[in-house]
């Protein structure tokens, strides 16, 4: 089995942990055994804490939280399930408020985890599970952990390689980034991006061209972790051809210069 290969079979694990990790009783009822770390495979440990850092609930299988997150800053403009992303005051370029998410709509005040880029894993588990975050019920320990390990190991500094301003990408080569768009993504996006449509709505499409120019962060953090467990609405270009996308594995087994080339290729497909 190709790396490749078996990074698709890992990202089965969103499946499988919505059976293994215990949640709390208004997100799931019952309780089931903890998940184990001998059930994550260990090249797969950074991958899933990313996407667990993208939106946790959708790739443990959980429902997603109702309610507010009850430290969600008042100066935020978010509500619901939205306020339990680590994502959403984090930011996808991990900066915070010093980065893409300093104004606008996602604004929230709270710094960065660039400081812990580095940094002991229990320190972050601390943090996590402190009366502020208030995740051990929500994700259980493993994935707490892998949580942890992200944050520490598996994070980039992505301010070296998009301008912060404009989102252009610093860095990769259009040319190579067809290629590995070709081989690795063009089967579920589609030569042109637009086999899935991430917003739902046919009038206001968000296609992969659109994600890219708009959030070239979001999309070099799901290049690198994959995208959690769960189904996407397909574009025009693949009505009647499958109901649902198939989930979208972690390429961190490509270069950091082959990963940039996708992204820096995928900012030339059409946004509409």
């Amino acid at each position: 089995m190709t790396r490749v290969h078996a990074h698709w079979s890992a990202m089965m694990l969103g499946t499988a942990l919505a059976v293994l990790v215990s949640a709390p009783a208004d997100l799931r009822a019952g309780s089931p055994r903890p998940l184990q770390w001998t059930e994550v495979p260990p090249d797969d440990w950074l991958s899933v804490g990313g996407r667990l850092y993208d939106k946790w609930w959708a790739e443990l299988g959980l429902p997603e939280p109702r309610r507010t997150h009850p430290s969600y800053p008042a100066e935020g403009k978010k509500s619901g399930a939205a306020t339990w992303r680590c994502k959403e005051c984090r930011g996808w370029d991990y900066r915070g408020r010093d980065g893409a998410y300093g104004q606008g709509s996602h604004y929230t005040g709270i710094r960065g985890i660039r400081e812990y880029d580095g940094a002991d894993a229990g320190e972050v588990l601390a943090v996590l599970t402190d009366r502020t975050h208030g995740y051990q019920r929500a994700l259980g320990e493993v994935p707490l952990r892998l949580l942890a390990r992200f944050v520490v190991a598996g994070q980039v500094d992505m301010a070296r390689y998009i301008d912060g301003e404009t989102g252009t990408v610093k860095a990769g080569d259009v040319v190579q980034g067809e290629r590995l768009y070709g081989r690795h993504c063009a089967r579920c996006h589609g030569d042109d991006g637009r086999y899935q449509n991430f917003s739902g709505d046919p009038g206001e499409p968000e296609y992969l061209g659109t994600l890219a120019r708009d959030n070239p962060w979001e999309t070099w953090h799901k290049i690198r972790n994959g995208h959690p467990g769960s189904q996407m609405p397909m574009g025009p270009a693949m009505m009647g051809r499958w109901r649902h996308a198939e989930p979208m594995p972690p390429f961190r087994s490509l270069p950091r210069e082959g990963q940039l080339s996708i992204l820096k290729y995928a900012r030339t497909l059409p946004p509409q």
